[in-house]
């Protein structure tokens, strides 16, 4: 017969393929935020720093204490200039402390006022904001000019967005580096994994993986579940054997009797509504195990149930795996201790409800429990993270659906679709 999709190992590449390129993507997005953060940063530095040192020139304060603003104008204009041409400043403005103009990159602005805040600066404190002035949107920083504890002008000193954008735009080639170094280490891993996942599926296809893990699931949940049984009627038998040797056979036939009823009633309620012993005698091995645990076990069977769309293998491994879930709950939670089945009719479908005395799901794990490889269980034969996420795998593929309760008692509901008349 022919395979049909792609194969598990080609999945596996494309995944990863997929996880490296929105990761590549993101770490790109976050390297040029980064990159324009610390060009805003560095900007506010520099203006703080050319701002507080021209401040502090001690001509700065004498020009503008010492004759008309025009003199001012005429003294202070070539030091900005100087300071403009020899720096990365865009443009240094020297106003009075009312905001008019001393200086500015273009002298048609000198003498008309700053536009900006300088309310903080006037109190002998520093400004340093984002505002669009003649010059366009820039990082600007006022610092004032004091003489003998007065404030006698302000300097505001200032950086374009443009050009802190210009700045970015050189960071660029770096951060692309990294982005495809990056790409380039996640492409290489997922081949990796491709061959990897292909020396161990070969050819298969995904689906067929799923089939070969459901299978094993259902042979070690079964496997269980008849040995306890098994278990459980061997002393039975033996304790039938001795009633027989001390002369109470009446009390042995009942004992044999009681048991077989209960075991073929329940056989009975199964095959009368699906037809497939493999589930009843799981339900029977599962009994015995929640016996020997000493968890009370009880199973309801709504004889009106239509029957289930999965074939034998996936309706063992759903109804295995959910029952000893809530059997290992069940056994390491308080008394009394139980656990409860019921498979009924659901709207249009099947719906088979697993509840458990258990302390519950912590509500932190509640979203992850269904994830591959995920388990709170220890690691080992009853920890492979394996359980619910086939689960939750065989239920998708029909079109069903697998919730957990929001509340105690824990319960896992499975709604199957119910599988049409032949």
């Amino acid at each position: 017969m022919a395979r049909s999709g792609a194969s598990a190992a080609s999945r596996v590449f494309v995944v990863l393929l997929a996880a490296v390129a929105v990761v590549a993507a993101l770490l790109g997005g976050l390297l040029a935020l980064d990159a324009q953060t610390a060009e805003r940063r560095e900007a506010e530095t520099l203006t703080a720093a050319v701002a507080r040192a021209i401040s502090e020139m001690p001509d700065v304060a004498a020009a503008v204490t010492g004759g008309s603003d025009a003199d001012a104008t005429e003294a202070l204009q070539p030091i900005a200039v100087r300071i403009m041409d020899e720096t990365q400043i865009d443009f240094v403005t020297i106003m009075t402390p009312e905001g008019i103009r001393l200086t500015h990159q273009d002298p048609q602005q000198i003498g008309l006022p700053y536009l900006g805040t300088i309310d903080a600066a006037l109190r002998g404190g520093t400004v340093t904001e984002e505002f669009t002035g003649t010059l366009g949107p820039s990082v600007r920083t006022v610092v004032p000019v004091e003489q003998d504890g007065e404030i006698v002008a302000l300097v505001s000193a200032g950086v374009t967005l443009e050009n802190v954008g210009a700045q970015v735009w050189d960071r660029l080639p770096f951060v692309l580096a990294v982005t495809a170094a990056l790409a380039a280490i996640g492409v290489g891993a997922a081949w990796l994994a491709r061959r990897l996942t292909r020396r161990i599926t070969g050819d298969l296809p995904a689906s067929a993986v799923r089939d070969a893990v459901s299978s094993y699931e259902s042979v070690r949940t079964l496997g269980e579940a008849l040995r306890a049984q098994t278990h459980e009627h061997g002393n039975r038998m033996h304790t039938a054997v001795a009633l027989i040797e001390l002369g109470r056979s009446e009390e042995a036939v009942e004992l044999l009797t009681e048991t077989s009823r209960v075991s073929q009633d329940l056989v009975d309620r199964v095959l009368a509504r699906d037809g497939d012993p493999t589930v009843a005698a799981l339900l029977l091995g599962k009994a015995s195990q929640a016996k020997e645990r000493g968890v009370e076990w009880s199973v309801d069977v709504d004889p009106t149930a239509p029957r289930s769309v999965l074939g034998p293998v996936d309706a063992v491994s759903v109804v295995g795996n959910l029952i000893d879930n809530a059997i290992d709950a069940a056994a390491a939670g308080p008394e009394p201790r139980w656990v409860r089945v019921r498979i009924a009719p659901a709207g249009d479908g099947l719906g088979l409800t697993f509840s458990d005395s258990g302390t519950g799901v912590d509500p932190a794990m509640r979203e992850r429990i269904f994830e591959h490889g995920f388990s709170t269980k220890p690691a080992g034969a009853a920890g492979r993270g394996v359980g619910l996420a086939l689960v939750r795998d065989i239920v998708s593929a029909v079109g069903g659906t697998v919730t957990l309760s929001p509340e105690l008692p824990t319960a896992f509901s499975v709604l199957l679709p119910a599988r049409s008349a032949a």
